[in-house]
């Protein structure tokens, strides 16, 4: 690539060219031009002043013309080209310094070079646009690069600690410090099934996100989702100790999308509020029509430790955790709210979170268009 471009001229000697082909292009014009009419007009010209044909007096008048004619045009082609010379170093410089800026940041980049930012050129609209992408992009692609450490430092977390309990399970029944009961056997399959669930989770949001997800699409009635969630985290919430209560609108609420997938996204969202709450707190799933009736936004709002404001906008994000020890310590891998977002978003919905912050609770709210004419849109 270097050799290439070594080998190519510069801007200012191509801008040079082009404008001297332009110049005399229009030189040999005017040149042509000037040979064809010039003569005639200038014949024309004597005639109407009367002046008597006396054969030398008219030639040399005639050389006196071509000539004169023809020191004008090389004096303008001259400055002309000196003119372009200059008009052509001035926009090389203008135009080359940020696009060699530009050049030398994306070599640092593909060299490896982090925090690579170009200054904004002041010589047009276009060139500050492209530096604006290109300072957004490196944005984009740091902020990737932050994500992806912090993945693969999550994974690595979330695989160490089963896989170290069931290393060190099974070299204490090798050594016979321990024996293989019931009580190490639920141990170990309680450490598999948190591997199980693991990379069931990761799968899950990775298909979601790709678009990858099957969906079948039906007519789904909230009251009913709203029911069978409750339900199915009722035991979850009586060991925490913590209440569960719905409020649901008496006016039929329903969306298209697949019931599966809609009950994840709630029973991810129960888990994340019940696991959240302290005993004896409240947690209330709310379901009204939302958006003159064009949506319907189902919520689920908890009395629990709340989020402090900075972490808001990262909470749908793979492996965040506004507290990690503690979700840790209650078996959350930090991927259900991605899987929510992924799955709602694929339902052509929204989900938003709020929080008042840090000891004042939480409210996660989906929101999905409500069934129309069509009741199913097929398999997706």
């Amino acid at each position: 690539m270097t050799q290439v471009g070594a080998a190519r001229s510069g801007l200012a000697p191509r801008l040079l060219l082009a404008i001297a082909l332009v110049l005399g292009t229009s030189a040999a014009t005017a040149w042509l031009v000037a040979g064809a009419i010039g003569p005639s007009i200038f014949r024309t010209h004597l005639n109407s002043a009367k002046v008597v044909d006396s054969g030398s007096a008219i030639d040399h008048t005639a050389i006196a013309f071509r000539t004169a004619s023809a020191v004008a045009l090389a004096v303008a082609l001259a400055l002309g080209v000196l003119a372009a010379f200059a008009v052509s170093v001035l926009l090389s410089r203008r135009i080359g310094r940020p696009l060699e800026s530009l050049a030398t940041a994306a070599q640092g980049i593909a060299q490896g070079a982090s925090g690579v930012r170009v200054a904004r050129p002041d010589i047009g609209r276009e060139f500050e646009a492209l530096a604006f992408a290109f300072n957004r992009m490196m944005d984009r692609l740091e902020e990737s690069e932050r994500l992806r450490g912090r993945l693969l430092s999550d994974v690595a977390h979330e695989l160490r600690t089963p896989v170290a309990t069931i290393d060190a399970a099974l070299e204490a029944i090798e050594d016979g410090v321990a024996e293989l009961s019931p009580s190490m056997v639920a141990v170990l399959r309680a450490q598999g099934a948190r591997l199980v669930r693991l990379s069931d989770d990761l799968a899950a949001v990775t298909r979601a996100e790709s678009g990858e997800a099957s969906l079948q699409f039906e007519r789904v009635d909230v009251a009913v989702l709203v029911e069978v969630a409750m339900l199915s985290a009722a035991d979850r919430a009586r060991a925490a100790g913590v209440e569960v209560r719905k409020r649901v609108a008496e006016e039929p609420l329903a969306v298209v999308g697949d019931p599966e997938r809609l009950a994840q996204v709630l029973g991810n969202m129960l888990d994340n509020a019940i696991r959240h709450t302290v005993p004896g707190g409240l947690v209330t799933v709310a379901a009204q029509s939302h958006d003159q009736g064009r949506g319907v936004a189902v919520s689920v709002t908890d009395e629990g430790e709340g989020i402090a404001p900075e972490h808001i906008s990262h909470l749908f994000e793979r492996f965040y955790r506004a507290d990690a020890a503690r979700d840790r310590e209650h078996g959350g891998a930090g991927i259900g709210l991605a899987i929510v977002k992924a799955l709602v978003e694929a339902h052509g919905g929204v989900v938003t979170a709020s929080s008042e912050g840090v000891g004042h609770g939480a409210r996660f709210e989906v929101t999905l268009p409500a069934a129309g004419l069509t009741d199913a849109r097929g398999d997706r």
